[in-house]
């Protein structure tokens, strides 16, 4: 039998601080003590006796009777994440996309509507704008940094607005405070996608938000090890989407879950070090005569850099820039860095570079790149956990061939 280490009979305190909270809510300890969180790799479970296995499925989530419906490592995760994030529940899946789709799918019918940001990343926007359509859910685009183009969108009734701050990839900071309000006297539910943000640099319920969704693959994990997602919302929203979740089966497995709590432990730690390098290294880019331009919200040359002081604890951990001289330059730039790795994933503890028009939004039309700034110059860095100066060494050395 499991006993909950964390929970107010055990003495620990409600007033645990962030950090705290990463290493220690949700502990689940067997009988053997362990101070790791145990791995419960299991399907289902048994029961006692047939009468008890009517009583568990008599009280429906009191019990655990299948790892599709609820798991303790799973749960342990759940927990932990809610309590960091400030939420009232959290629902683990397999992948961010999962939790996406979920977030929003659960809540939406033929003759709703979901008002949008352009900039999404490439899974995200062909939700909205390409699969909703075919189940008779009307979507509307805006220019998420414009207010103008949010009030317009907002003047008359919507379900959902769905929203990322920083947007994926070219670091677009749209006004959460703002679009919460506008929303919700518009009769929507608010959903951020906070992956770039991370929930140690930005709190989107604190600014109205309804539901907040990671994918936990990034920042969570780390290291590059395994998928997963999260969804966190209130006590009320959880109705609508548990029963969702249930029946449709985006799973989180109790291995990767595992692998996330292990992740939670350090993800604060590794977010401000990735940020701070991330600071020094736009710096260095910015103004340099091979690179046209950087976007960086902690740069004040950011056009959102007011809104980014007052809505994130620091500018993220990833910097997009344009290459002067277009794609062929950015590919050598890449194709001659030594530390720094081609790959599409971000959040790492490696620093991770990529070109989106050529790989994560490479199936955006052009229109669709360029009204979100994405150019053939354009690309992405995910600033890992090495030495800032070897960083900006190599980004030189690179720009220096390029």
């Amino acid at each position: 039998m499991s006993k909950n280490d964390t929970s107010p009979e055990n003495g620990t305190p409600a007033t645990l601080r962030p950090r705290t909270r990463m290493v220690h809510v949700g502990t689940l300890r067997t009988g053997f003590d362990e101070t790791c969180e145990a791995i419960f790799m299991t399907s289902g479970y048994v029961y006692g006796s047939a009468e008890e296995a009517e009583a568990a499925f008599a009280t429906d989530g009191l019990r655990y009777v299948y790892s599709r419906f609820r798991n303790p490592t799973v749960a342990m995760f759940e927990d932990r994440l809610a309590a960091y994030e400030g939420a009232q529940r959290c629902f683990a899946t397999g992948s961010g996309m999962a939790a996406v789709f979920a977030a929003l799918m659960c809540q939406l019918k033929a003759g709703d509507r979901i008002v949008a940001p352009r900039a999404l990343f490439g899974s995200c926007l062909h939700i909205v704008k390409n699969l909703a359509p075919q189940y008779g859910i009307e979507t509307t685009l805006v220019d998420g940094t414009r207010a103008e183009e949010w009030r317009d969108a907002l003047s008359r009734p919507a379900n959902v607005v769905f929203l990322e701050t920083p947007s994926n990839p070219m670091l677009d900071i749209v006004d959460l405070g703002l679009v919460c309000e506008l929303a919700h006297a518009a009769g929507a539910r608010v959903v951020v996608d906070n992956v770039f943000a991370t929930p140690v640099l930005q709190r989107p319920l604190e600014f109205g938000a309804d539901i907040v969704v990671y994918s936990a693959t990034k920042h969570i994990d780390g290291q590059g090890r395994c998928l997963g997602g999260a969804i966190l919302c209130d006590d009320k929203f959880a109705e609508t989407l548990a029963p969702f979740l249930r029946h449709t089966g985006p799973a989180l497995s109790p291995f990767n879950a595992w692998l996330l709590l292990k992740g939670l432990e350090t993800m604060d730690l590794r977010v401000a070090a990735q940020t701070d390098a991330a600071q020094r290294i736009a710096e260095f880019l910015d103004g340099h005569p091979r690179i046209a331009r950087t976007l960086y919200p902690g740069l004040k040359s950011h056009p959102q850099y007011e809104l980014a002081q007052r809505q994130m604890g620091g500018g993220s951990t990833l910097v997009a820039f344009d290459v002067a001289g277009g794609k062929a330059e950015a590919f050598r730039l890449m194709n001659g860095l030594r530390i720094v790795k081609i790959s599409n994933n971000l959040g790492d503890s490696k620093s991770l570079i990529t070109h989106p028009a050529t790989s994560t939004h490479q199936k955006l039309s052009d229109e669709d790149k360029a009204a979100v700034g994405i150019s053939p110059a354009s690309i992405r860095l995910s600033v890992g956990l090495e030495d800032a100066a070897d960083l900006i060494e190599d980004l030189d050395q690179a720009l220096a061939r390029a």
